[in-house]
């Protein structure tokens, strides 16, 4: 500090001898200077900044950079599906399009591209790790089960699993259990098509297009006896609904759809549809140990063209349509819409519980996805002859999406816990 002195003496020292104010001033100068010197030369600072790097900063805007994965378009993609019918021994005759002679394979070459952003690959070996020591249910009809065996193959690059099914049920077509054991990792479908109570109504017995009763606000046990211990549930139902149905509340008729019968209220195929979805969130919200994820995945359009699927129908197109030639509306946008609000009061009530509810939007990106069907290159599940299948998907197919967005959506969640 001497140096500073010096100055401050040179300059001053016309007056410092005959002001005894300045020399105050002057000696109070050179102790505050002083303080400030050994402030800043101090190994312990009195106000320590927080250590900030910078790829903290990046992660966190990577965290809070919203994209849409759900809204985009399909685009050519040469390198093709990520297994074959060869390479995964686990995809049933209904969906094994290769197997039973489908000539095109351009409907495997396309993969889906957000407008925003990129859809990451599956990636198989994340999937597993996510899951060890966990469980996941798929609830609902035979295209909720599609999208298992979809996950399967998925996974099959890395490992097989058990079938336990046998363990659980004797009813082994319809209810299946997989256990990876090097991941502690079970997979179940749980057949449920109307995810509440349904029966017979029709004297003659069931048949494809036969009557049924359906209790509206009684969740089929089926599933909701089975689902409280699971840590992830993909909930869905659709195609189903258009058959004729009685709908029964608080044990009372209160209308039909489709039935066609006398003295009965025609209620929408809609009405049914909201209330089956509505007791099924409200079921998981009820279940006192149920502590899991659910999403729900939504409508899965057909595309039967020239007849119904009883009359004549097929599904013959071998590329994808534009969003310029199919969008979506009419029944299709009704059924999405009546599922999606239903989910947004489950997850309303969820957050008061701690319970998550997620989405999972497959509608519109498979509405544009005529091709992906087997139409006559599957085999019946329960007899050795094709059918006209223009709901299901073929393996492997655009069904594959369905799981990166499963994947990408479990690991967003988990990044909005770590946050």
């Amino acid at each position: 500090m001497k140096a500073y002195s010096t100055d401050l003496n040179e300059k001053n020292s016309p007056h410092t001898h005959s002001n005894p104010r300045k020399v105050f001033l002057i000696a109070l100068i050179l102790i505050l200077l002083t303080t400030i010197h050994l402030c800043i030369h101090s190994s312990h600072p009195p106000l320590p900044f927080k250590k900030i790097s910078i790829s903290t900063v990046y992660r966190n805007i990577e965290f809070e950079k919203k994209c849409d994965v759900f809204t985009g378009k399909w685009v050519p993609y040469p390198k093709g599906p990520y297994y074959t019918n060869t390479s995964c021994n686990l995809i049933i005759d209904q969906q094994n399009c290769m197997k039973f002679g489908r000539p095109d394979t351009e409907f495997m070459k396309w993969r889906w591209k957000p407008d925003e952003c990129e859809l990451p690959l599956f990636n198989p070996l994340q999937f597993l790790e996510l899951v060890r020591g966990k469980s996941m249910a798929f609830v609902g009809d035979s295209v909720g089960r599609n999208q298992m065996q979809s996950l399967l193959c998925l996974l099959a690059s890395v490992t097989y699993p058990e079938d336990i099914s046998y363990k659980y049920t004797s009813n082994t077509d319809y209810f299946k259990r997989w256990f990876y054991a090097d991941y502690e990792f079970t997979i179940a479908a749980l057949w449920s098509p109307f995810l509440v109570e349904a029966g017979d109504a029709d004297p003659n017995g069931h048949a494809l297009n036969s009557l049924m009763n359906l209790y509206l606000d009684k969740a089929d046990e089926a599933w909701a006896s089975e689902v409280e211990s699971f840590d992830y549930v993909i909930i869905s139902a659709g195609q189903w609904f258009f058959r004729p149905l009685i709908y029964y509340e608080n044990n009372q008729v209160v209308g039909c759809h489709n039935c066609n019968m006398q003295n009965m209220t025609a209620v929408p195929k809609y009405y049914g549809y909201r209330m089956a979805f509505r007791t099924a969130f409200r079921t998981l919200l009820r279940l006192n140990k149920y502590k899991g994820i659910t999403f729900l995945r939504t409508f899965s359009p057909s595309h039967f063209e020239n007849g119904d699927w009883n009359k004549g129908g097929s599904c013959v197109r071998t590329r994808p349509f534009t969003s310029q030639e199919m969008r979506l509306d009419g029944y299709i946008m009704e059924f999405y819409l009546t599922q999606v609000e239903e989910l947004k009061a489950a997850e309303k009530q969820g957050m008061r519980k701690g319970l998550k509810f997620g989405l999972l939007d497959t509608t519109e990106i498979m509405l544009l996805r005529p091709d992906g069907h087997p139409n006559n290159y599957g085999h019946s599940p329960h007899q050795n002859t094709t059918v006209t299948d223009c709901v299901h998907w073929c393996l492997p197919g655009p069904i594959d999406t369905w799981n990166e967005f499963l994947l990408h959506t479990m690991l967003k969640n988990e990044k909005d816990d770590v946050n």
